[in-house]
């Protein structure tokens, strides 16, 4: 058996970016004429009249002030409000395999080793474009690395199982080292027409490279992984290839991103903080032995919550690292941008935790320490 490590990640962001004052004005020109054009039924009570959004409303809601996107034109366009993606030649690289080759290729330069080494490729997303052939298959060809690969998806927990699935080839000898890329374009699956949602994602791609930890240099030892699942329906997408026999057909508004966010901060908050405590003490740490944890990015009281639970005391910026406000809700790849923006500054020996959790429900915890 071999011992995995962490030893690069990388880094794509979109060249676009939407402010929350941008997405209000457009939110707020959609309602005004909606409400204009159903005044009728809105008198009569037959349809009810939607409620413009704030600035504050999404600050304090969720703690995010903008997010990069793929296309803001579709996005700000109150007659549009989606984002705009052409259909690329099947002979042409997919705009979500672009995404991922680009966050590989950082991870790669920081790692300094050809792709041979690489023996699987995993590609663990919330959302993949197609069935098959598999985003990861794609990516591997277009990187030139050998061996195997496959996507996976357990929506904002995909990057933990991921690390978890990556680490366990390489402790097995399936192979020396694995790229996990994590794209993730959640404006294709956000109702930007829904108040309480439409401010929630951005868009963006990251990679990590595990490896044998006797051929790694530096990097980040694995303590460990735990994976929890249990079944919810508070977080929901419907869209799948099913749709199409439908007799309704696909226009109905379940087929993008649903939530009851009410009730998944109830359930979700104490579930990962005991899935923690109780992880680390396996290992034997304790929770205030943490130097900073890299949570999934989705709501900023969740985290601070998350945070105090675990720790039973407020945190501060540096130990509960928060990127949401600039990039807001990526699905899989919060966790991991915020490990790959705020790790480099700990000193060898240092512990942290990245966790994921999200739809499913699903959570992940990848204990981590910094080598020398």
């Amino acid at each position: 058996m071999y011992s995995a490590v962490i030893a690069a990640t990388g880094l794509f962001t979109p060249s676009e970016a939407v402010s929350n004052e941008e997405l209000v004005k457009a939110f707020n020109a959609y309602v005004t004429r909606f409400n204009a054009e159903h005044a009728d039924e809105i008198a009569t009570g037959k349809v009810e009249a939607l409620q413009g959004s704030s600035v504050e409303f999404v600050e304090k809601a969720s703690g995010i002030k903008s997010r990069y996107v793929m296309n803001k034109g579709g996005v700000i366009d109150s007659e549009v409000m989606r984002p705009i993606i052409p259909e690329r030649p099947d002979d042409t690289l997919s705009v979500m395999a672009e995404m991922a080759v680009a966050a590989a290729k950082d991870a790669i330069a920081r790692w300094g080793k050809p792709v041979s080494e690489i023996g699987a490729v995993l590609c663990a997303a919330s959302n993949m474009q197609r069935a098959y052939p598999a985003m990861a298959i794609e990516v591997q060809n277009a990187l030139g690395i050998d061996g195997f690969a496959f996507d996976m998806n357990v929506a904002c927990s995909s990057a933990t199982f991921g690390l978890k699935t990556a680490a366990d080839f390489i402790a097995t000898g399936s192979a020396k080292a694995v790229l996990m890329v994590n794209p993730e374009i959640c404006s294709a699956h956000l109702n930007f027409c829904d108040r309480n949602s439409h401010f929630i994602f951005g868009d963006v791609a990251t990679a990590v490279i595990l490896e044998r930890a006797e051929e790694a240099k530096g990097g980040w030892e694995i303590l460990g992984t735990r994976l929890k699942t249990e079944f919810s329906n508070n977080i929901r997408n419907n869209f799948g290839f099913l749709n199409r026999a439908a007799p309704e057909g696909i226009g109905k508004v379940d087929k993008l991103f649903v939530q009851q966010g009410r009730k998944v901060f109830k359930d979700v908050v104490p579930m990962v903080s005991e899935m923690i405590v109780e992880h680390a003490s396996d290992l034997g740490l304790t929770p205030q032995s943490l130097k900073r944890l890299w949570l999934h990015q989705a709501n900023i009281n969740m985290n601070d919550l998350i945070g105090r639970r675990v720790m039973g005391r407020d945190l501060t910026p540096e130990e509960n690292v928060i990127i949401l406000d600039e990039y807001a809700n990526t699905s899989s790849a919060g966790s991991i941008i915020a490990f790959h923006k705020h790790s480099e500054d700990l000193a060898p020996g240092d512990t942290g935790l990245i966790c994921s959790f999200g739809a499913g429900y699903s959570a992940g915890t990848v204990f981590v320490r910094k080598r020398a």
